[in-house]
């Protein structure tokens, strides 16, 4: 299925899915391959183009990077940080807050299940990555990433940014065979997705986040 939308409408609506992704429903890889060949026109540093995409569809490993997207997520709902956990006193935020933390507890328990794990990774000189400002080589990455979740969006596919499996960066390299120099920046389910509309979501005015010329 494929949407006709608007480059405002498709950016306002493009949300994580979690509990809406299709588990059952094949994903064609064309489809995949479609959305990746768009997101390869993304900025890249120097134009270097470094990026490298794992598309992971056997069943057994999407069932190691799903245990590994487990173990993470259990620790991360343990921590004052996750989403839900303390109170923002706002209970419109709030209520929003505990509806995404339902809906990660479902997508954690399910990761494995999704037809389709897509994850983008960069590949580098260096087996170790320098302390300090690494925003460069990620500029080189990320935005193709975002633009890939963007394009699969318009081809009638649901995604979701995760990261929080890097917390076991190395097992799941292992699961993948990377490389020692090819490092991985998201893992992003992705599946056909049940309903047919998605709306903008509720966000902080501009006014409380813009700054102009200083602080």
């Amino acid at each position: 299925m494929s949407t006709v939308a608007s480059p405002e409408e498709l950016l306002t609506t493009t949300r994580t899915v979690r509990k809406r992704l299709d588990l059952e429903r094949p994903v064609p890889i064309e489809l995949v391959e479609q959305a990746l060949t768009i997101a390869l026109q993304a900025p890249s540093g120097s134009n270097r183009q470094l990026w490298q995409w794992l598309v992971i569809t056997d069943e057994q490993q999407r069932a190691a990077l799903g245990e590994l997207y487990r173990r993470a997520c259990e620790k991360y709902f343990a921590s004052p940080a996750s989403a839900g956990s303390t109170s923002t006193g706002d209970p419109e935020r709030d209520a929003a807050q505990q509806r995404i933390r339902s809906s990660s507890e479902y997508l954690a328990d399910r990761m494995g299940q999704v037809p389709v794990l897509v994850v983008p990774c960069i590949q580098t000189d260096l087996e170790e990555l320098p302390a300090g400002n690494q925003a460069g080589l990620w500029s080189s990455l990320l935005p193709a990433a975002w633009s890939y979740m963007l394009a699969a969006r318009n081809v009638g596919l649901g995604t979701a940014w995760t990261t929080l499996h890097l917390n076991y960066e190395k097992e799941a390299a292992e699961i993948l065979g990377l490389p020692s120099n090819v490092h991985q920046g998201a893992l992003i389910p992705t599946a056909y997705y049940t309903g047919t509309t998605f709306k903008p979501a509720a966000r902080r005015p501009l006014a409380e986040v813009l700054h102009r010329d200083r602080w």
